[in-house]
């Protein structure tokens, strides 16, 4: 069984992933107008990689809330 403090630390930790990712959505490695390649299921990279980060970031938000304080 984790501590309060141990889970408090995690939460943070996720919560920093999360901003982590939602900040490298908006950089040029991802929204680069002229790149198409490498496609994934016909979907240019723009889209599979904005489709990948949502579906992490739906995981990440359901393991923070597992690890709210329920008082």
């Amino acid at each position: 069984m984790k501590t309060k403090k141990q889970k408090q630390n995690l939460r943070y930790l996720l919560i920093a992933v999360a901003l982590g990712l939602v900040v490298l959505t908006f950089t040029p490695l991802i929204l680069n107008p002229d790149k198409i390649e490498p496609k994934l299921l016909s979907m240019p990279f723009t889209l599979w990689t904005s489709i990948l980060i949502t579906v992490i970031l739906v995981v990440l938000t359901f393991l923070v809330s597992k690890l709210q304080d329920n008082e």
